[in-house]
């Protein structure tokens, strides 16, 4: 075999260190360094940010503080908090509990239905880039609660997320009050129960106390959020 002269060995560790780079780069993307927040520290941000929301007091809506946010998570995200909410526009994680870019992890379903496909994000959030806590946020008037109560008939796909809410329907009827609001409530309770109990991965790190999961409701008028569990 012919000898490599002095041209080809630089070109071969330039062509290696190349390599090296976008496998390095790679790592990185998949999963940045992760979230160090506390999980009670996690829920203290959310709870100080809906105050400054419900006040008017924003922190994160400006257009230096998105600009920089934008710069800083370029490269990667560790965001301290997953937020499993529902699809309703009324309801932005990151504008009701004033947070930047970066800061959450959003999983949204109508009626915050949590399918295999949900649940695999969540379990990405918390296992590769560190959030420490898990807020299943319910909010009031939700129209597909209100389906499942109502007993609705939907066509397509639509069936299949009232069929998951009607274990909370069930489980409310007949309770004083309204039933969708009672349902509302009970469906963010039980898709945290539901988290909590999901193995490996959130039940390991939830039974440690790595990992908090807390059900909420949304006001649609005041914009408070309720913590229905702690």
């Amino acid at each position: 075999m012919q000898a490599l002269n002095g041209s080809s060995k630089i070109l071969i560790a330039i062509q290696i260190a190349a390599l090296a780079l976008v496998l390095g780069g790679f790592g990185r993307s998949f999963a940045a360094e992760p979230s160090k927040v506390s999980p009670d520290e996690a829920l203290r941000r959310l709870i100080q940010g809906n105050a400054r929301f419900v006040a008017g007091h924003l922190t994160h809506a400006g257009p230096e503080e998105i600009a920089e946010a934008r710069g800083a998570v370029s490269k990667g995200q560790s965001p301290f908090a997953v937020i499993v909410g529902c699809s309703d526009s009324r309801v932005g994680p990151e504008i009701v509990f004033d947070q930047g870019l970066g800061d959450l992890f959003v999983v949204r379903t109508a009626g915050e239905v949590v399918d295999a496909a949900a649940l695999g994000s969540i379990e990405y959030a918390v296992e590769h880039l560190g959030s420490t806590l898990i807020l299943v946020l319910g909010h009031e008037r939700c129209g597909a609660v209100a389906a499942a109560v109502a007993g609705a008939k939907e066509p397509g796909h639509i069936g299949a997320v009232l069929d998951a809410i009607q274990p909370a329907v069930k489980q409310t009827k007949g309770q004083p009050g309204d039933p969708v609001e009672n349902a509302v409530r009970a469906q963010a309770l039980d898709v945290a129960k539901q988290l909590e109990a999901a193995k490996p991965i959130l039940a390991e790190r939830a039974e440690s106390g790595k990992l908090k999961i807390v059900a909420a409701r949304y006001d649609l008028g005041t914009g408070k959020i309720e913590l229905l569990n702690r």
